[in-house]
């Protein structure tokens, strides 16, 4: 048994450091670019260094929670202002997924399956975690939301863990660990309706529920209070904060559906949906399209995974309802469907660039969950057979899971990454604008004609470049050199104000400056 468990550990160990070297390679190149919304974490946490201010929320580009910028500041701190401290977080989030994603699989599954089977179906979803092309993607950008799966696979793994073992330090690091949701990304506000549905489910389920946990119900909710009390106060004092721009998205409302709620309701919901396995998220930053977030072998597994999880459910609910019989498995099933389709919710409750592979991030882990059902499922269904077709069966089905890996890891670093559209989606020719003033003369005075939010990258990585100024193109009348020795730049082609420009200093010269994407930027000098 002990050199079983060996073997289990190295083969984690294996999974994790894969899915770490899949998010981490290349990283200052792939994603091509880095896109405002990025940069914008990245400056809070230049501001946050230099000031000594670390922001609960910040109020810039609609509001964020502020610990995923926290944890910017720190990596600026260790490693200096660059894409790879930018999107450290993020990538040692989304590793960390992987290892929360086995560790609550095999916790779910104790008590239901053997030692062998549990571990087996563990293993199988933490490696399809590790190599999704989805989960890949966001783990490569420095988005909070990557903050999100990691919160609810260690919350849920804790809770889960107390449950079986009863023991209170469970539940206060599962509450401690839920409560920093808060501190995460906007979608985790619908988080705790998973553990209402959960509530009634234990009720169900098992008899007396209540009176064998009520205290260990309570540690959870307190050590969920203590670590959401901070960003709960923030709120309080500041209820603008709790404010978003999902309010204009929002199905519900009147300018977005015309007065025709269901419709709009269902098609958002289908559109949801169907991104899995049909048609994925049509933004090149969020995935490659047209084609679906999932592979064909993950995604054909999921969908049944998800059908069969959904059947158990409804059966078992059903003898609960109509013959009052209590069986705790129906809990794995409640939270397994609850959790998906309440952290599908900020995506198909809002009706905007759907499908939206971000805001559904939430159902990233329980997805892999699903796919992990069916694989291990055709596995153990193979013992009624003969060793041969035993031997053959597990030959094949390792087969296709390093397809699977080797599938998504070529298509997003070879095929996506090197796309021109990716490219112009994360604004390359901003950083290629950033790298070629690094290249000028210090006593240059330097230009640059860009607007409020292309500007930002730029800023982020030249923080101490000296004579540097930034114009809109609205106001390209400021562009007032002190010095003969100057040079503006351009980060798109705007007719009017090159000529505005070409008119006023008639001895510049126009450049057109192209990358390998064939994005360009324009010099004048």
């Amino acid at each position: 048994m002990n050199k079983n468990k060996n073997w289990i550990y190295v083969l984690l160990f294996a999974i994790v450091a894969l899915g770490f070297f899949l998010r981490f390679v290349n990283i200052d190149h792939a994603p091509p670019g880095v896109y405002p919304d990025e940069a914008v974490n990245g400056i809070d946490a230049v501001t946050a260094n230099n000031t000594g201010n670390y922001q609960l929320f910040y109020t810039a580009n609609n509001g964020r929670e502020g610990l995923f910028m926290n944890l910017v500041a720190i990596c600026f701190k260790l490693f200096g202002i660059s894409v790879m401290s930018l999107r450290l977080p993020a990538i040692l989030c989304g590793t960390l997924v992987i290892l929360g994603t086995y560790l609550l699989t095999k916790e779910l599954f104790t008590g239901y399956f053997s030692d062998t089977r549990k571990e087996r179906l563990a293993i199988i979803a933490g490696y399809l975690v590790a190599v999704s092309y989805w989960a890949i993607n966001f783990s490569r950008i420095s988005f909070r939301a990557n903050m999100l799966p990691l919160v609810l696979v260690f919350s849920f793994y804790f809770l889960f863990k107390g449950l079986r073992t009863k023991k209170w330090w469970d539940f206060a690091l599962g509450g401690l660990v839920f409560g920093l949701g808060l501190h995460t990304y906007i979608a985790f506000r619908i988080a705790p309706a998973i553990l209402i549905v959960m509530l009634v489910s234990f009720v169900l389920s098992r008899e007396h529920f209540l009176k064998e946990y009520w205290k260990q119900i309570l540690i959870f909710i307190a050590f969920t209070a203590i670590a959401a009390a901070p960003m709960l106060y923030t709120f309080y004092i500041h209820p603008d904060y709790l404010i978003s721009r999902t309010a204009s998205i929002s199905v519900f409302s009147p300018e977005v559906n015309g007065g025709h709620l269901i419709p709009t309701f269902l098609r958002s919901l289908s559109l949801s949906l169907v991104k899995y396995n049909f048609w994925g998220d049509q933004n090149w930053r969020h995935n490659y399209p047209p084609y679906p977030i999932l592979d064909v072998i993950s995604g054909i597994a999921f969908l049944f995974g998800f059908i069969y999880s959904l059947i158990r459910l409804v059966h078992l609910f059903t003898m609960r309802v109509f013959k009052k019989e209590r069986n705790v498995k129906m809990d794995l099933y409640v939270f397994l469907a609850s959790w998906f389709f309440i952290m599908l919710s900020p995506e198909f409750l809002t009706n905007e660039g759907l499908p939206h592979a971000l805001r559904s991030i939430g159902t990233l882990p329980v997805v892999f969950i699903f796919s992990a059902i069916t694989i291990d499922y055709l596995i153990e269904h193979t013992k009624r057979y003969s060793w041969l077709f035993r031997s053959i069966s597990l030959f094949l089905v390792i087969l296709l899971l390093l397809f699977v890996g080797l599938f998504n890891s070529i298509k997003y670093h070879i095929f996506w990454a090197s796309k021109p559209e990716v490219a112009s989606s994360f604004e390359n020719v901003l950083m290629d604008v950033s790298d070629y003033l690094k290249t000028l003369p210090a006593q240059k005075e330097k230009f640059v004609v860009a607007e409020s939010m292309q500007r930002i990258p730029i800023m982020l990585f030249n923080e101490n470049l000296p004579n540097l100024e930034f114009v809109y193109s609205g106001q390209i009348e400021y562009v007032t050199p002190k010095t003969n020795n100057f040079i503006i730049i351009l980060t798109d082609k705007n007719d009017d104000v090159i000529n505005y420009l070409e008119n006023k200093f008639p001895n510049l010269e126009l450049k057109e400056t192209k990358d390998s994407f064939g994005l360009s930027y324009y010099t004048l000098e």
